[in-house]
């Protein structure tokens, strides 16, 4: 009896094995990839990367989004959906946070492109005001025909630095403002040494 009951249990043992074993096929069969959260993810990614504010400003969380799409694509590839599904949402966070960088990077290069146009307008006004009156001046040693095609060429300058704002080509715009500044300050700079060596003359 005991060999026959020994036998039995062997069997039964057997038995929830083999069922094990085939629930845990099936179980495994039945897993699907994460489509839905996949397709999302590279969305996210691919929009991210259209837009020119995240790729210049939010260059970082970019380049996460990046590796999180590229590690959901090998773990999915690998049959290992749950850690494909972390990740492709990692990658719709990272790539969302690189637009927002983007927003917020671009509004700040606006506001200090404006600031530096701004200076550079006014800078042009006050060079030309300068300019002007030192002409009225008698026995100035200058070349007001020089410095006068200088302004201009300042002028034109700080002209592609509006027209670069308006384009949203915040760097151009500011090294063009810069430039043009640069310029006026020079001419300012000599129209001060030769009013100061008439002053001497005296």
């Amino acid at each position: 009896m005991a060999g026959i009951s020994g036998g039995t249990m062997g069997q039964r043992g057997l038995f929830f094995l083999w069922g094990a074993i085939i629930g845990a096929v099936l179980l495994w069969g039945c897993a699907k990839p994460p489509t839905e959260e996949m397709e999302k993810a590279s969305a996210a990614v691919t929009q991210a990367e259209n837009d020119p504010d995240a790729v210049l400003y939010g260059e970082s969380s970019l380049l996460r989004a990046r590796d999180a799409l590229s590690r959901m694509r090998t773990s999915a590839d690998s049959k290992r959906y749950d850690e494909a599904k972390l990740l492709a949402q990692e990658a719709i966070d990272a790539a969302e946070k690189a637009r927002s960088d983007g927003s917020f990077g671009a509004a700040r290069a606006r506001e200090e492109t404006i600031r530096l146009l701004s200076e550079a307008q006014n800078a042009l006004a006050a060079t030309e005001k300068t300019l002007n009156t030192a002409k009225n001046l008698d026995k100035v040693d200058a070349d007001f025909n020089a410095l006068t095609q200088r302004l201009e060429a300042a002028r034109n300058t700080i002209g592609e630095a509006e027209e670069n704002l308006a384009a949203n080509r915040y760097q151009e715009s500011q090294n063009k403002s810069m430039e043009g500044r640069a310029a006026l300050g020079d001419i300012t700079a000599e129209i001060s040494r030769a009013v100061t060596k008439k002053s001497r003359k005296k």
